[in-house]
């Protein structure tokens, strides 16, 4: 390939000097500068060494075929001495610039290339906050990024190596344990091996190895301090998680004993004080002690329910439930519900609104119903007594939808995000009405248990729609 640069200059110069000497006869000045342009051209392409070779050829073959006298090496005026070495000075110094000039604009594209790079891996190691994952992805960025034969990341303290391929001799556990004590990075440039510290400051946490392709060293320095940068950044998170699944922890920890403490202590008191009046020496009236005993009955259904929620809701989360699937229309499923809460109801007034023909749904009957009454017994606690509820059904292509809707307070866009966690109750309602903020998330934890989604559509001052899908049963057609 070289021998063939060279002997291309020699041509395109005695193409040049014979054109002008038989074809198109010209002064001697315009014949040096168009070589003069030849050989810039050259230099620019094809570098120094063959500009140089060729302002030589193009020095004699301008002596032997323009200056008298012409056809002979020899030269008859001094003064064409000195045309003849400022022709060759020019046109090597301007070799010389145009290929500095070409080199200068290689190296510059070079760095852009590999800043673009850069960003590019850095974007990438933006993309995971779990160290061991992203550990495992580091070595496979730097080889589709980089365009390198393979890459091994040794992480000191673990002593591991993550690899994006198989094991390479010159990438072994030992070669990158030296790279880490030696604290510098290391360019083999014969077995194309080049190995870089990881470096957290002036605290090297482990070494990279690249092989196939050989990196500058400003640009492995780069990616070794990318790489440090993103494990420690990636700990953090895990950290900062961690410390904040502690604090929330903590928050549900609190929720719980305030919620439990207040909902158990009403029940408890009210028995209490009915059971300490029975004992007492006062004489009551058989409706007195009637009134006693149906606080006493109540009181301890309702504590019995408290505890069968917190049951129902450890079970839930441990996914203990077993469903037992069946077809049914949602109709059948509301009006179960329904007559549930006929009692808590007290008379309000609850419009359903399912139009016939809506296809069958696949549920547990008792499950999907218990999710129900949760929204209904909602809807009746946090919206005025005279107030109507909705119930509305549809089908939306695989699911039913189904709609629960008051008309209460609403609820804030901020608390929209919470209502769904267990022991969250609404910081306006929360000691207005009492509960113990289980009946949604319970909800919550059945309607997914049957592949379905819940949702809430809430606005201040005009109440708010909680919205469940469920299964349709392809089996069954509309309106068998």
């Amino acid at each position: 390939m070289r021998f063939v640069r060279f002997l291309s200059a020699f041509v395109v110069v005695m193409g040049i000097s014979l054109f002008y000497r038989y074809i198109l006869p010209v002064n001697p000045t315009t014949v040096a500068l168009t070589l003069l342009l030849a050989i810039l051209a050259v230099s620019t392409v094809w570098g120094i060494a063959v500009a140089v070779f060729m302002s030589i050829v193009a020095m004699l073959a301008f002596n032997y075929n323009f200056l008298p006298p012409v056809g002979r090496f020899t030269v008859a005026d001094p003064q064409n001495w000195v045309a003849l070495f400022a022709f060759l000075v020019v046109s090597v110094l301007a070799s010389h610039l145009s290929s500095r000039a070409r080199q200068k604009a290689e190296d510059a594209s070079a760095r852009r290339r590999e800043i673009e790079k850069l960003y590019s891996f850095s974007q990438g190691l933006l993309e995971s906050g779990n160290v061991i994952q992203l550990l495992n992805r580091i070595p496979n960025q730097i080889v589709n990024i980089f365009e390198v034969g393979a890459a091994a990341l040794l992480l000191a303290e673990k002593q591991k190596i993550y690899r994006s391929g198989p094991v390479i001799p010159k990438l072994d556990l030992e070669t990158l344990k030296a790279v880490v004590v030696r604290d510098e990075p290391l360019l083999d440039v014969a077995n194309s091996i080049c190995l870089v510290p990881l470096r957290l400051g002036v605290r090297p946490i482990g070494s990279l190895g690249v092989s196939g392709t050989m990196l500058s060293r400003q640009t492995l320095e780069a990616v070794g301090t990318l790489v440090a940068v993103a494990i420690e950044r990636a700990r953090a998170i895990e950290q900062l998680g961690l410390t904040e699944a502690a604090r929330e922890s903590e928050r549900l920890r609190t929720a719980l004993l305030d919620s439990v403490t207040h909902a158990l202590r009403t029940p408890l008191t009210s028995i209490k004080a009915s059971v300490t009046n029975l004992l007492s020496t006062q004489t009551f009236t058989d409706r007195q002690r009637h009134e006693l005993l149906t606080i006493i009955n109540e009181e301890s259904d309702r504590l019995n329910r408290l505890v069968g929620e917190a049951g129902e809701m450890a079970r839930l989360d441990a996914g203990e439930v077993e469903l037992r699937i069946e077809s049914l229309p949602i109709d059948d499923v509301v009006q179960a519900a329904l007559a549930q809460c006929k009692l808590s109801l007290c008379g309000r007034e609850v419009r359903v609104q399912i139009p016939p023909g809506l296809p069958h749904v696949r549920v547990d009957l008792g499950r999907i119903r218990e999710a129900l009454v949760h929204l209904i017994e909602n809807a009746n606690q946090y919206s005025p007594a005279d107030q109507p509820i909705t119930i509305t059904a549809e089908a939306n292509q695989d699911f039913v939808v189904t709609s629960v809707a008051d008309r209460g307070a609403g609820i804030d866009d901020m608390e929209q995000t919470l209502i769904f966690e267990k022991f969250y109750r609404g910081k306006d309602q929360r000691y207005l009405v009492q509960g113990t903020g289980m009946g949604l998330p319970i909800a919550k934890a059945i309607i997914e248990a049957h592949g379905g989604t819940i949702t809430l559509t809430s606005q201040r001052g005009q109440g708010s729609v909680f919205s469940f899908t469920v299964p349709i049963d392809r089996s069954v057609r509309s309106g068998d």
